[in-house]
């Protein structure tokens, strides 16, 4: 999508703190953190949000999923981490690419938001 800023990034269009990638996803640090480490995972292929997943892009979520794991333990989150994905704007979802937010590195609380 051409203005979306998610694409953008993964395009190398804008630069960003790359963490991990391969053919499918991106991780880079959160400009904005909100724990000692910070990152989001993305999916490469534009998808609004987890309300706009469909069947086909299951084995990519799937893929996302199982790498998430791979990456806590490269960033030393071995204690535990949240992973979020905010969909919609009750959900206060700010960028329309599906994303999820890896923290860690801290004591999370309960509830969240």
């Amino acid at each position: 999508m051409a203005d979306c800023i998610f694409c953008k990034i993964a395009q190398k269009e804008i630069p960003s703190s790359v963490v991990y990638e391969d053919e499918n996803l991106l991780c880079f640090h959160d400009l904005e953190p909100q724990a000692p480490v910070h990152v989001l995972i993305i999916p490469k292929k534009h998808i609004a949000s987890l309300d706009a997943v469909t069947q086909e892009d299951a084995a990519l979520l799937g893929g996302l999923l199982l790498k998430t794991g791979e990456i806590a333990k490269l960033l030393g989150l071995e204690n535990g981490y949240r992973l979020v994905s905010n969909c919609g704007e009750d959900g206060l979802q700010t960028v329309r690419h599906l994303h999820f937010h890896l923290l860690g590195k801290r004591k999370m609380t309960w509830p969240p938001g």
